[in-house]
């Protein structure tokens, strides 16, 4: 396992991966070297056929702060293209969360500042307290959120994004749940217990199908129909029936037992 100097990777023998952000006297805010550490994190987990699903975390009372401040006044310094170069790192952090091949699930306590609320955007699913605090708030200090916000469209929509990035105010775990970009949010005492049953849950599934679909619902995306996509989602449902995995699954179903992924975990 890779030692990290600003992360922590946990694989449990279930298939569980969870990656902590792991600055907690920085409240988990990005520097340069934690922006690297998770592209290297992202690609080994990437590479990893055997995992479930990964969890997304931040150590202590913060998910994430957003940007450290040391790093942005070095930034400031620099010239174009060396910011243009911190940028693409960003973007490529932001992607590769976006298209880890397994499932991801975000749990956020604190603040989620910045770009925090594009990792929780990346994610397929995210939970968190319901006095957890967002905010897109790169205005305030004269930037924009440039390289999460196609991420933050897709999981509030185009208008609340227009409204939060403008205006850079804060919303809670409540309103992170009304506008989707939460699946769920629970008092800070349940966050652990609800965070188990999320595990559970996810367990049940065939890490193959669930990991196929994600990929399905990349491609099928806002859902406008051609006929590539129908000849897209034929072949998928061909392919997973006759596969290991959908065998079993079917098997199981049919012969009324337990398949083998939920006996391993």
């Amino acid at each position: 396992m890779t030692d990290f100097n600003t992360l922590e990777l946990h694989i449990d023998p279930r298939g569980v991966a969870t990656l902590w952000l792991n600055r907690p006297d920085k409240h988990n805010a990005f520097n340069a070297e934690m922006i690297a550490e998770l592209i290297q994190a992202l690609h080994q987990l990437a590479a990893d056929d055997s995992l479930s699903f990964v969890i997304l975390r931040g150590r202590g009372k913060h998910f994430s702060a957003g940007a450290d401040l040391a790093w942005m006044q070095a930034s400031a310094k620099l010239d174009y293209a060396a910011n243009l170069h911190d940028a693409h790192e960003l973007g490529e952090l932001m992607s590769l969360l976006y298209h880890l091949p397994c499932p991801t699930l975000a749990v956020v306590q604190g603040a989620a500042f910045g770009g925090a609320v594009g990792l929780t955007a990346c994610c397929d699913i995210a939970i968190g307290a319901s006095d957890a605090l967002f905010s897109l708030s790169e205005v305030r200090i004269g930037l924009v959120p440039a390289v999460i916000s196609p991420y933050v469209v897709q999981a509030i929509g185009e208008r609340a994004a227009r409204r939060y990035a403008l205006s850079a105010e804060r919303f809670n775990g409540e309103r992170a749940r009304e506008l989707g970009l939460l699946a769920e949010c629970y008092p800070p005492a349940e966050l652990e217990s609800e965070l188990e049953q999320w595990i559970a849950t996810l367990l049940l599934n065939s890490p193959q199908a669930m990991r196929e679909t994600k990929a399905l619902l990349h491609g099928v995306g806002s859902g406008v129909l051609s006929d590539a996509l129908r000849q897209r989602t034929e072949s998928v449902i061909a392919g997973i029936r006759i596969s290991d995995e959908g065998q079993e699954g079917l098997n199981a179903f049919l012969e009324k037992r337990t398949p083998a992924w939920q006996a391993q975990s």
